[in-house]
């Protein structure tokens, strides 16, 4: 019996629910795919890196079984979170969550030694990674730190040997411009305490190094020559994806948290108001994206339960929302651990309160498709993904709020297919982005027996 092994590209989305790893034939062809819960604490904001790295590989062995042999891999996931690694690249720290509510009192203790927003690639808000440094400086153990190491790049890291940060999630720390790709030393120092901790800076899509893992290895899953390829930020990974299927579209990704993203053709010199930006993927262009709170506004209305089986009810398209989704009756928890809110006044009727929640969102959403648009030349066309498509009634509200319908990305893991993508194309191969994808389909048919959960992450 033949023991040759079909050749596969990885991709890995480090969620901030779920992690999940996808293989891609040369053509493209999803072949294989396995998803895990991020292994969190209890209280689920914590991650501990170790774990997160043993389960990838897990993973990774699951998608290869006695079939598959991996060529490249390429590594995404979330964009802030990250850890203290020693000379061997073993974790210090555990990673702290971009939605931990601790966030907020560290930002409110650096915001006035924080210098001026120009140029940085986003504002400085309780999100960024620069929070994150000042958080992990204080922790037991970090003394013997030899770097800092983003999550979603720490697999990449460990496999490779070469500390790096892909440059998508340098964009994401609050201290690094992409226009002229340099760090802002002053900030690094406040809170980071040393630009010797700052890893190399790697372009999303290059290639970093041999790919080595003893396990996999032994296991007979790697080529000899596997390489691992830089990642970055899910959100702009998942965008350049679909923006190879559909070219200039603008991805609409709905999980934990709302993403839009676009990739313009060239540089912005100026960063658009209310829009993040990073290098864009592959070109010599720029990724536009705007986050909005999602998935933790809807568990936080479904705390009661009226509500919450009103949500249900919504989301499935069992009712119709009442005429309340743009009467601005509920506020949205806004990133970095902010509350959210019921308006004063607001109903107190649970199909009331359900469908305000729901319109906010839908607004919200709206709000960051045009700021995105705005920043692009000419009509883009919007393409939404993520695990809130498989709500039907949810597709309804956002078109009567949008007024307009768009279509939904079928493939249900767009970032891993999109990082896989990358993977094959540093290999060298050409895959299939529509093969790779799975196609559209327009929301106005689109139907599901799958519900959005309103009391855990949607992702």
């Amino acid at each position: 019996m033949s023991t040759l092994r079909t050749p596969v590209s990885c991709g890995v989305d480090i969620g901030s629910t779920n992690a999940k790893v996808v293989a891609l034939d040369r053509d493209g062809t999803v072949v294989a795919r396995a998803v895990r819960r991020t292994p969190r604490d209890p209280e689920g904001l914590w991650i501990d890196g170790d774990a997160l790295f043993a389960a990838v590989e897990e993973m990774v062995l699951e998608v290869c079984g006695q079939r598959f042999e991996v060529h490249a891999v390429c590594c995404a996931g979330v964009g802030e979170d990250g850890v203290l690694v020693d000379a061997d690249r073993r974790p210090l720290t555990r990673a702290l969550a971009w939605f931990d509510p601790r966030r907020g009192g560290i930002f409110r203790e650096l915001a006035p030694l924080l210098d001026g927003e120009a140029g940085f690639d986003t504002e400085a808000d309780p999100v960024r990674t620069l929070v994150g440094w000042s958080w992990a400086r204080r922790q037991p153990g970090s003394g013997a730190a030899s770097a800092w190491v983003a999550l979603s790049d720490l697999p990449g890291v460990r496999w490779s040997g070469h500390p790096f940060i892909s440059d998508t999630l340098a964009s994401r720390t609050g201290a690094w411009r992409s226009l002229d790709r340099a760090w802002a030393m002053d900030r690094v120092d406040l809170t980071l305490g040393s630009g010797e901790l700052l890893p190399v800076v790697v372009a999303t899509g290059d290639t970093v190094g041999a790919f080595d893992s003893p396990g996999l290895r032994s296991a007979g899953v790697l080529a000899t020559d596997a390489v691992v390829v830089a990642g970055g930020h899910d959100h702009p990974i998942g965008g350049w994806g679909v923006d190879q299927l559909v070219p200039g579209a603008v991805l609409d990704s709905m999980g934990t948290a709302e993403v839009v993203v676009a990739q313009a053709p060239g540089p912005v010199a100026v960063r658009p108001e209310a829009v993040d930006v990073a290098p864009g993927i592959r070109s010599h262009g720029t990724t536009l994206l705007r986050v909005e709170e999602l998935s933790r506004n809807v568990e936080w209305a479904a705390q009661d339960p009226a509500v919450a089986h009103q949500l249900r009810a919504l989301l499935e398209g069992g009712v119709a929302p009442l005429p309340l989704l743009e009467e601005g009756l509920f506020e949205p928890g806004r990133r970095g651990g902010g509350r959210p809110s019921y308006a004063l006044g607001a109903p107190q009727d649970p199909l009331a309160r359900a469908s305000a929640v729901l319109g906010a969102l839908a607004c919200a959403g709206r709000d960051a498709v045009d700021a995105v648009r705005e920043g692009l030349a000419g009509g883009r066309e919007v393409r939404l993904a993520g695990g809130w498509v498989r709500s039907p009634g949810w597709v309804e509200i956002k078109t009567a709020v949008n007024g307009y319908r768009t279509a939904v990305i079928l493939e249900p893991e767009v970032t891993a297919v999109g990082a896989a993508l990358l993977a094959a194309r540093a290999r060298g191969w050409q895959p299939d982005p529509a093969r790779a994808l799975g196609g559209s389909q327009l929301a106005a048919t689109f139907t599901s027996s799958g519900t959005t959960s309103v009391s855990t992450h949607v992702s």
